[in-house]
C-alpha cells in the first residue's frame, strides 16, 4: 500500500521556523515531525511514501539523500574519500519525492501523483503537519467493510482553553482542557480508492473543499471516529506542547515503542487477496 504525506504547504502560522524549513521538518525530539509521521505507518509495515513537495521541497530532498549517514557512524578515508556507513538505524522505507509545484492546493497535490497511484488500489494520504496513535490496521479494516471511495479519520482536538462549571452564578470548578473539545474536524489519516481521482481537477482543487465535499454529497464518504490522540502542529504553542511530552517521556503518537497486537496490515491485506481468488 502507497502512503501519501501533503508535505508543501507554506506553514505561515510557524514562521519562526518555516523561514528556513518547511513545516514537516520541523523537528520535535531532534528530528522533523515528518520522521514520527513514517515511523508510525512504518509500525503497521506499511513502508512506500510518496511525498508531495512544494515549499522548500528541496530541504526535504537533501535530508532523505543524507539520511544513511545522518542516523549512522562513519569511517571516511581521507586519502582515498571513501566513506564507509556503518547504519545505527535500520529504517526499511521508500521514499518518493515529487515536486508537485508551489502553490498547488491539497488536491492538486495528489492528483499530480495520480499515475503513481491509479492503478495501485487503495492508498492513504496524510498531512505532514500532525501526529497520532490512530490505529492504521482498524482504520484500513473499516474502510473495507463501509464500500465506500474515501474514509476520514475525525478527531477531536483539545480544547484551547479550560472550562468553567457553573453552579447558579457561582464558579463552582474548573475543568481541564478535553480532548473533546472542539467537535469532530478532519484528522488526515484518509483512505482512498483510485476513484477519488474523478474529484480532483487541477492545481487549484482543493482535497478538503472540494473533493470531500463532493463525496460527501455523493455518499461517498465515511467518517473513522478516533477517539484517542491527535495533535496538529500549526504554531509555536503546539510545536511547545509536542515537545514537552517528547521529552517527558509521554509522547502518545509513538506507537513504534509499543508495536500493535495482530498480524501486520500488509499480511492482512494478502490474506484478503488469497481468500478473494
Amino acid at each position: 500500500m502507497k502512503i501519501v504525506i501533503l508535505a508543501g504547504g507554506l506553514g505561515t502560522r510557524l514562521a519562526e521556523e518555516t523561514e528556513v524549513r518547511p513545516k514537516p521538518m520541523v523537528e520535535i525530539g531532534g528530528r522533523p515531525i515528518l520522521w514520527h509521521i513514517l515511523k508510525h505507518f512504518a509500525t503497521y509495515q506499511l513502508h512506500e511514501f510518496y511525498l508531495a513537495l512544494g515549499y522548500k521541497g528541496e530541504v526535504i530532498k537533501r535530508y532523505f539523500l543524507d539520511y544513511p549517514t545522518l542516523n549512522g557512524n562513519l569511517t571516511v578515508h581521507t586519502g582515498s574519500g571513501q566513506v564507509e556507513v556503518q547504519r545505527a538505524l535500520r529504517d526499511d522505507w521508500t521514499v518518493h519525492l515529487i515536486d508537485t509545484g508551489q502553490d498547488t492546493l491539497t488536491g492538486g497535490r495528489v492528483k499530480r501523483l495520480e499515475t503513481h497511484l491509479r492503478y495501485g488500489g487503495t492508498f492513504m494520504v496524510t498531512y505532514g503537519d500532525g501526529v497520532s496513535d490512530v490505529n492504521l490496521r482498524k482504520l484500513l479494516a473499516f474502510h473495507r467493510s463501509q464500500k465506500r471511495i474515501a474514509t476520514v479519520t475525525a478527531v477531536r482536538p483539545p480544547a484551547r482553553f479550560g472550562g468553567l462549571i457553573f453552579d447558579g452564578h457561582r464558579v463552582a470548578r474548573f475543568t481541564e482542557k478535553p480532548q473533546a473539545g472542539e467537535g469532530w474536524i478532519n484528522g488526515g489519516y484518509l483512505v482512498f480508492e483510485p476513484e477519488v481521482f474523478d474529484y480532483l481537477d487541477g492545481d487549484q482543487s482543493s482535497l478538503e473543499a472540494h473533493a470531500l465535499e463532493a463525496l460527501a454529497a455523493d455518499g461517498q464518504l465515511a467518517a473513522y471516529r478516533h477517539d484517542g490522540f491527535w495533535q496538529c502542529m500549526d504554531t509555536m504553542r503546539d510545536k511547545k506542547l509536542l515537545e514537552t511530552m517528547w521529552q517527558s517521556g509521554q509522547a502518545p503518537w509513538c506507537v513504534w515503542e509499543k508495536p500493535p497486537a495482530g498480524p501486520a496490515v500488509r499480511t492482512s491485506i494478502r490474506s484478503r487477496k488469497r481468500k478473494a481468488s
